[in-house]
């Protein structure tokens, strides 16, 4: 749970004002309404809560995409087999956040009526930050998860070849008082993205979070763009960097192998010089209620009371936080301040509606601002 950093160079935006522009903006695709709806709700929400790896920076690319047809913009997702608790879906290579939305609450219908329901697609798109869909279970008073293979940009423990993809987990519970507890994380010591927001911001990477082509570890951005690879979580082998390994290849096993979709070093790039990605990606959710009424967030809220309360290490910067709090905290601040867009991450967006006659509201430079968000 790293701090944010708010860039002093960037610029703010109301976020209803970037919601509607970016829904506007994949409009102009040819997508229908309803379907960039969910997409800009995935993209901001990322934004909003301090994600900018995976918020409306990737907007360009994903527009790119649909305009070199190799994501189908109309398309929209089908179940087409499995049993009342367990769905398969195909998505028809349609856009990742509509489909994941979609089967996302389905799940949660057939949760309430089953007690648990799980779906997994193929044929799927990139999908936006995992922690949304699961969030949409936890506000509904039910237990979410959700997990997508991706781009083979990983190299397995001993390994310097990009084989597996960042391979994201999420989890999400409702917890009383404390409002959602909300685990979002990739299998690899840094996500693609934010590696990407490094690099746009000058920054070296952290030790042993990625290796340049030879396989040496480096901190360099640009050495590890340069066909080089991401390090599973947990570093090296000495670190228990094989956990990460393992955990990258266990959602593969859930989600693209389960689905028959692509998986591992045969996922299609996500890049305009390839076709589509095929991905695998799976749903899931739980009705505690179905056990034992009303008992579950109160104990849950129970557990995070301990860990919050508990006693700090003498170099700890501040208390125990729990998953998800640091994200949603930064959503409270960024609704009421509005998000804070890094110069490169405004600059994307300018370029990107000016080139289809969209152009990007103007915004205030985050430095003429009096009071808001910490600079």
């Amino acid at each position: 749970m790293p701090p944010f950093d708010v860039p002093s160079d960037g610029f703010l935006v109301d976020h209803v004002t970037l919601r509607d522009w970016t829904r506007d903006v994949i409009c102009r695709t040819g997508t229908e309404a309803d379907i960039a709806d969910d997409v800009a709700d995935v993209l901001v929400a990322a934004d909003l809560r301090g994600i900018t790896s995976h918020g409306t920076g990737r907007l360009s690319m994903y527009v790119s995409l649909v305009e070199a047809g190799i994501t189908d913009a109309h398309q929209r997702p089908e179940r087409i087999g499995g049993t009342p608790a367990l769905g398969l879906w195909d998505a028809h290579n349609g856009w990742g956040p509509h489909a994941g939305r979609v089967v996302m609450d389905d799940v949660i219908v057939k949760a309430t009526t089953l007690g648990i329901a799980a779906a997994v697609i193929r044929h799927a798109n990139h999908y936006g930050i995992a922690g949304w869909y699961a969030i949409r279970a936890a506000d509904r008073g039910l237990i979410g998860m959700t997990m997508t293979n991706g781009t083979p940009l990983v190299a397995p423990t001993r390994g310097r070849t990009k084989l597996l993809g960042t391979n994201p987990i999420a989890f999400a519970a409702p917890a009383g008082r404390y409002g959602r507890l909300v685990l979002d994380m990739a299998t690899s010591s840094v996500t693609w993205g934010r590696l990407l927001v490094d690099a746009r911001r000058g920054r070296d990477l952290a030790d042993g979070v990625g290796m340049d082509v030879d396989g040496r570890v480096t901190t360099s951005p640009a050495a590890v763009l340069a066909d080089g690879a991401l390090i599973p979580l947990g570093g090296s082998e000495a670190t228990a960097g094989y956990k990460g390994y393992g955990l990258a290849l266990m959602v593969d096993a859930l989600t693209g192998v389960l689905a028959a979709a692509s998986s591992g070093p045969f996922v299609e790039p996500f890049s305009l010089v390839g076709g589509p990605s095929n991905l695998g990606q799976m749903f899931l959710a739980i009705d505690p209620d179905a056990l034992d009424p009303g008992g579950y967030e109160q104990r849950l809220e129970t557990l995070l009371d301990a860990l919050v309360e508990a006693p700090t290490a003498p170099d700890a910067p501040g208390p125990v936080l729990y998953p998800g709090q640091p994200e949603a905290e930064r959503e409270i601040e960024q609704r009421e301040h509005g998000i804070v867009l890094d110069a490169g991450h405004h600059e994307l967006l300018v370029r990107l509606g000016e080139r289809i006659g969209l152009p990007l509201p103007t915004l205030v430079p985050v430095r003429a601002q009096v009071g808001g968000p910490a600079t």
